[in-house]
C-alpha cells in the first residue's frame, strides 16, 4: 500500500528521475537512507517501470509525428503475432493501441520530415495484409509525455 510520500516521490521523479536521492528526501522530508529504500522498494514492486532519458526529437531529427490509423479483416492470433513483430521491428514506431471503434490500431510514428511516412507504409504493407490505412500529421503538441496521476495508485 502506498501512502503520501510514496505518491509524492513518484510524482517527483516522474518530472525528473535524474534528481539525487538527497534532494528527493529534502522535498519529502525524509532521511537520505528511508528515501533510498523507498525508491528501492517502489521499483521492486514494479511501481518503477524503468528510467528513460526523454531526447530533444527536433536534436535527434525525428520532429513530424504522423498518426496512422489502421482497419483490418484480420483478428487471428497468428495474424496479431506477426503484426507486433512488424511494429516492433520499426523504430520510428514509438507506440500502437488496438482500439474500439471504427479503427482497429492507431500508431504514432516519429519522423524526419512527412515525406519519410511512405517508407513506414511500405514497410508495414509488404509484410501483412490490411484493410484500410489513414494517416494524419500532427500540426502541433499541445500536451506530450505527461506524468501519470499518482493519486490512484494502492
Amino acid at each position: 500500500m502506498l501512502d503520501d510520500r510514496d505518491r509524492k516521490l513518484l510524482g517527483l521523479l516522474q518530472e525528473d528521475a535524474d534528481q539525487s536521492v538527497t534532494v528527493l528526501a529534502e522535498k519529502i522530508s525524509l532521511s537520505l537512507s528511508a528515501c533510498s529504500r523507498r525508491i528501492q522498494r517502489l521499483e521492486e514492486a514494479g511501481y518503477i517501470a524503468r528510467r528513460i532519458a526523454v531526447l530533444d526529437r527536433d536534436r535527434i531529427g525525428v520532429p513530424t509525428t504522423v498518426f496512422a490509423l489502421i482497419k483490418t479483416t484480420q483478428h487471428s492470433d497468428e495474424w496479431i503475432d506477426g503484426f507486433r513483430r512488424i511494429i516492433r521491428d520499426i523504430p520510428e514506431i514509438v507506440e500502437v493501441h488496438r482500439l474500439t471503434g471504427n479503427y482497429d490500431y492507431i500508431l504514432k510514428i516519429v519522423l524526419p520530415r512527412v515525406e519519410h511516412y511512405d517508407v513506414i507504409y511500405k514497410q508495414i504493407v509488404r509484410k501483412t495484409e490490411l484493410f484500410d490505412v489513414s494517416a494524419s500529421i500532427s500540426m502541433e503538441v499541445l500536451k506530450s509525455g505527461g506524468a501519470f496521476p499518482v493519486d490512484y495508485a494502492v
